[in-house]
């Protein structure tokens, strides 16, 4: 039906005949001739209409937003002075012809060519369909498939096998809530959707596939964030008889060549790499933004002998810190309204308050300085927390103390609010790795052990003893890919002998009963010359929101769902008839209602 995309048309077609199919992005009645704007995924072409020729003209008339055309005319250069430099057709129109209207279209709840935050997003979301329709969302469904070929082609390159793997699996006690989906064959059972393809490629590694990927599906019920969904893509690496090094390398390389093809940008090599102790000790995140400046201190050992027990407190006690965040001239550009706001901020955290010093004068000794919790400080501790936190004349120093835990969340969200705030960032990307994260945490609500990644990470060969008798010191062969404050990737090297992933089930609390209920298929591979393995996996939504500057991953996905894990567009979740529940052998229970429910 058409014979070129509207949005390619270019001054290489002149006097050429065309045939275009698209909507009509705006129409204008100019005294006797008619503009169109047609448009089409590829981009909008002035189109224009004249009295000569009547019966085109009086279909022209009729046209109205969104309406679906056909037309042919002839392209030709527009007239001087009225070039639009703006858009890549700018230079050229098409004269009308011939006009068919394919099909008509009621007034659309928002234009098109709104910005993202000009309507709700729930109305978006309602109408995504027509959503998808705005060039800005056209624009990022295709630098969406421009990146995912761009995956693809270095991976075939490099010898990685694309292999699908299965949507209906069983439930894992570890990681996020399941979806799980009733079985009516099995009843009472009930499969899971995956929340990531893990095991599964790690039996591929078994059965000697070697390299694989694949650009995945994965399904967890949690929480939801701008950059979390109930279901996400992400692609899936695994490979055999490669080490750390030589993965995170492979890797690397793929990320560089994709920002020089898609975005004509050349990311540093190679990307630098920080330990997990270092990155929560500077920055309070296992995964920093570099592009901002600020580093939080440790004053723990000037604070041991103060009487001010709020500060005294967790400096003597080994579970707790004592950290410091200066931030240059934050005594000149923020308020005691933006102190109280960021005081609430960190609240949010764990944090009980938000002690500060205000450097006006340092040639002034105490005199010089602005702060409620002087009075609790001598003067050597305070001349030692300014020269340790280097602060000068106009400076704001933050103080946190509490559980590490509290201290290095809070602090670390403040860095980043801060900085975002007083426009710190410098850069505009800054990959690294983190490396040497620890295998295990303390969960002390269940009382055990967790792991910090997931139970198939590798120890380091060095910390294997460590298994038994020290799992809080115990360190792991996984590493993540950061890119501006966002883990664009995590990965690790697995456990491939048996006795070392029952030691680690151990660890976690899981018994050799429930091991081999729920693992016994990856406890039994493992015995069958199960090679050394590694992997990783990006997550590509993150990666697509990244790299074309959105705000959220719901806006570089086509059809997502919404904050409470709803679909606005098509009803869902819904309820089902009563015949299907019992086909699956289900009974749904009502929430109770009334006093006393």
């Amino acid at each position: 039906m058409r014979s070129h995309y509207c949005g390619q048309l270019n001054e290489s077609h002149l006097d050429q005949e065309v045939d275009l199919c698209g909507w009509v992005h705006r129409r204008r009645d100019h005294g006797g001739v008619i503009f169109i704007d047609l448009r089409d995924r590829e981009g909008i072409v002035q189109v224009v209409f004249d009295p000569d020729t009547p019966e085109t003209f009086a279909t022209a008339e009729a046209v109205r937003s969104e309406y679906v055309l056909r037309m042919k005319g002839r392209v030709r250069r527009r007239p001087a002075g009225t070039e639009n430099a703006n858009m890549p057709t700018g230079q050229v129109e098409v004269l009308g012809k011939e006009l068919e209207i394919l099909n008509r279209a009621e007034t659309p709840p928002f234009q098109m060519d709104i910005e993202d935050d000009e309507v709700s997003e729930e109305l978006r979301l309602k109408y995504r369909y027509l959503d998808l329709r705005r060039p800005a969302m056209l624009e990022r469904l295709r630098f969406r498939s421009k990146i995912t070929q761009a995956l693809r082609n270095y991976l075939d390159e490099h010898g990685f096998l694309d292999v699908e793997t299965p949507m209906l699996t069983r439930a894992t006690p570890e990681g996020a809530r399941d979806y799980l989906v009733p079985s009516r064959t099995h009843q009472g059972s009930f499969f899971a959707l995956p929340q990531s393809p893990q095991l599964f490629k790690q039996l591929l590694m078994v059965s000697g596939v070697d390299r694989y990927y694949q650009i995945v599906r994965c399904f967890r019920d949690e929480d939801l964030r701008a950059d979390r969904q109930p279901e996400f893509t992400q692609l899936d690496i695994e490979t055999s008889f490669l080490n750390e090094e030589q993965i995170m390398g492979l890797m690397e390389e793929m990320i560089r060549r994709l920002f020089a093809q898609v975005l004509e940008v050349a990311l540093p090599n190679p990307f630098p790499r920080m330990s997990y102790a270092e990155a929560m000790g500077r920055y309070g995140s296992d995964k920093p933004d570099l592009r901002i400046p600020l580093e939080l201190v440790e004053v723990a050992e000037l604070m041991t002998g103060v009487d001010f027990k709020v500060f005294s407190g967790p400096a003597n006690d080994p579970n707790c810190r004592v950290t410091a965040l200066r931030v240059p001239q934050g005594g000149e550009k923020l308020s005691r309204k933006d102190i109280d706001d960021y005081t609430k901020y960190v609240g949010i955290y764990g944090a009980k308050g938000l002690a500060y010093i205000k450097v006006n004068d340092k040639a002034q000794g105490r005199e010089g300085l602005q702060s409620p919790i002087l009075k609790f400080l001598p003067d050597e501790v305070v001349a030692a927390l300014l020269e340790r936190t280097g602060a000068e004349n106009g400076d704001l120093v933050f103080f946190g103390a509490d559980k590490a835990k509290v201290v290095t969340e809070s602090l670390g969200a403040l860095r980043l609010k801060v900085g975002h705030d007083l426009g710190l960032a410098q850069g505009q990307w800054c990959p690294l790795w983190v490396v040497d994260f620890p295998m295990f945490e303390y969960d002390d609500g269940a009382k055990r052990w967790v792991s910090l990644h997931h139970p198939f990470t590798a120890p380091k060969e060095e910390h294997l003893e460590k298994l038994a008798h020290d799992p809080g010191n115990c360190l792991s062969r996984a590493y993540d890919m950061v890119l501006n404050g966002t883990e664009l990737g995590g990965g690790s090297m697995r456990i491939f002998r048996k006795e070392v992933q029952q030691d680690v089930f151990h660890n976690l609390g899981i018994d050799e009963l429930e091991a081999q209920e729920k693992f016994g298929f990856l406890l039994d591979a493992l015995k069958y010359g199960c090679p050394p393995h590694g992997g990783l996996a990006f997550g590509l939504d993150r990666l697509v929101m990244l790299m074309t500057g959105a705000k959220s991953i719901r806006d570089v996905m086509a059809f997502p769902k919404t904050q409470s894990a709803a679909c606005l567009l098509t009803g869902a979740p819904s309820s089902v008839d009563f015949k299907q529940l019992m086909e699956l052998g289900v009974r749904v229970a009502k929430p109770a209602k009334g006093e006393g429910a």
